[in-house]
């Protein structure tokens, strides 16, 4: 048994496009993720996670948001130039129909042959109504409930061509089996979905469903559909808590634990010596813009931080039931501000590296331990890696840190097969129309 490891995204510290290291032209250039994605390929890491927004944030003007392209025309261009390594992206089921979204992600996965996993987000933006035709962002519950009737059409949409319809048979001119093709005449609150889909199952059968809530509509969903989930909790015993509970929901859903893969987030600062590790973090803080770390508070917490001294306490903050963004991410931030007493200015600095996910400075072994305790003390099945300032961080974990951990056993020398459910030790799903009554004429 070893860790699943995949990395996420562009420089991820809020402040990585300041460092003199960095280039912010990079998140223009295709080239620069292709080129990452071959040197977390290299490494063997399980796959490149791309995550995504659907508006633009007010602090743009201090910092970056996620990424320019978006997801499915980048992952595209990464699966061309490799051949093993997973590609996730991310994909809102509040502002997508089920229809096309299943046609897209079967599209990726035939394009790298089984390798395309989808993040399933709800969208904490409430900005990205304004840019769909709403005023108002969905409520928090009423997301999930539509986020579950989604996934629940695109996987029969998945499933609406049996794994041997096509034929392309010259001989007889027939070139689909059309007692293989199966209308699914979905009909819920939500949607109204006929199909079949106008593409041919994926290679996987489904793209591997990630997940990212953890509030407690987010661990329930998260029980009943993903196969692997990008959560965050910055210290072991929440880790352990989370682990257990999500686990714990799936035997309601028929579901056993290894179908089902817990992967923190987990921004590593390698140095030779401790001290040289917390140099250099200390200089990627160097590079902070206030201004950006209190709108993306703000944000998150549902109060204007702009009007407090920043080397004051967090001010007086909404209860969780009135946040109708990212609710985990606002229980993670205050979590963290009053379990250390931070001041905002504080705050600030601790979330720049992971954004609220566990962070750590040390030397490759001390990094090593780190890991190995929360992999061996039931508090996840991989990391999420979040390498402060992109390529560079990620050549200097793969260089030291892997080959420390697999040392120890804890991580794999090669991969063991070409899709990403191989990666994550996932089984291919069955298909739910094999056997049943044929497409009517």
């Amino acid at each position: 048994m070893h860790l699943n490891l995949f990395i996420q995204g562009i420089g991820h510290h809020e402040a990585a496009w300041r460092h003199p290291g960095t280039d912010p032209a990079d998140m223009m250039d295709i080239g620069y993720y292709q080129r990452l994605a071959q040197q977390a390929e290299a490494a063997k890491l399980d796959a490149v996670f791309i995550a995504d927004a659907l508006a633009i944030n007010h602090h743009v003007e201090h910092g970056p948001f996620n990424n320019f392209f978006e997801p499915f025309t980048l992952l595209a261009a990464v699966a061309a130039v490799t051949s093993k390594i997973g590609v996730i992206g991310t994909a809102s089921t509040t502002y997508h129909e089920p229809y096309d979204l299943a046609r897209k992600f079967a599209s990726l996965d035939r394009v790298s042959r089984g390798r395309a996993g989808w993040n399933i987000v709800t969208s904490g933006n409430e900005m990205a109504a304004q840019n769909f035709g709403h005023d108002q962002h969905m409520q928090h519950a009423q997301r999930y409930a539509r986020a579950t009737e989604f996934v629940d059409v695109t996987r029969a949409l998945w499933d609406s061509w049996e794994d041997d319809a096509l034929v392309a048979d010259r001989a007889s001119g027939r070139f689909v089996d059309r007692s293989k093709l199966h209308p699914i005449h979905h009909e819920g609150k939500f949607f109204k979905v006929r199909g079949p889909l106008d593409f041919p199952r994926p290679p996987q059968g489904h793209p591997v469903l990630v997940q990212a809530g953890s509030s407690t509509d987010g661990r329930e969903f998260a029980a009943r559909f993903a196969e692997a989930i990008y959560t965050a909790q910055n210290n072991l015993a929440d880790a352990q808590e989370f682990y257990g509970d999500v686990k714990a929901r799936m035997r309601n859903y028929g579901r056993r634990p290894d179908q089902l893969c817990i992967l923190p987030g987990l921004a590593a600062v390698v140095g030779a010596t401790r001290q040289e590790a917390r140099d250099k973090a200390a200089e990627l803080n160097e590079y902070i813009v206030p201004q950006y770390g209190l709108h993306q508070l703000s944000n998150n917490l549902g109060v204007d931080l702009f009007t407090y001294p920043l080397d004051g306490p967090l001010p007086e903050l909404p209860p969780i039931e009135a946040i109708n963004g990212g609710k985990s991410r606002y229980q993670v931030f205050v979590d963290l501000a009053r379990r250390d007493n931070l001041t905002i200015r504080q705050l600030i600095h601790a979330i720049a590296f992971g954004r609220g996910h566990d962070t750590f400075a040390g030397t490759p072994a001390d990094i090593a331990d780190h890991m190995q305790e929360w992999f061996e003390g039931g508090a996840c099945d991989g990391f999420n890696l979040l390498p402060p300032n992109l390529p560079g961080d990620m050549g200097v974990f793969a260089e030291t840190v892997l080959p420390e951990l697999r040392r120890r056993g804890l991580f794999r020398e090669d991969y063991g097969g070409t899709t990403l459910r191989e990666h994550f030790g996932l089984d291919r799903p069955a298909n739910r129309f094999t056997a049943q009554p044929a497409m009517a004429n």
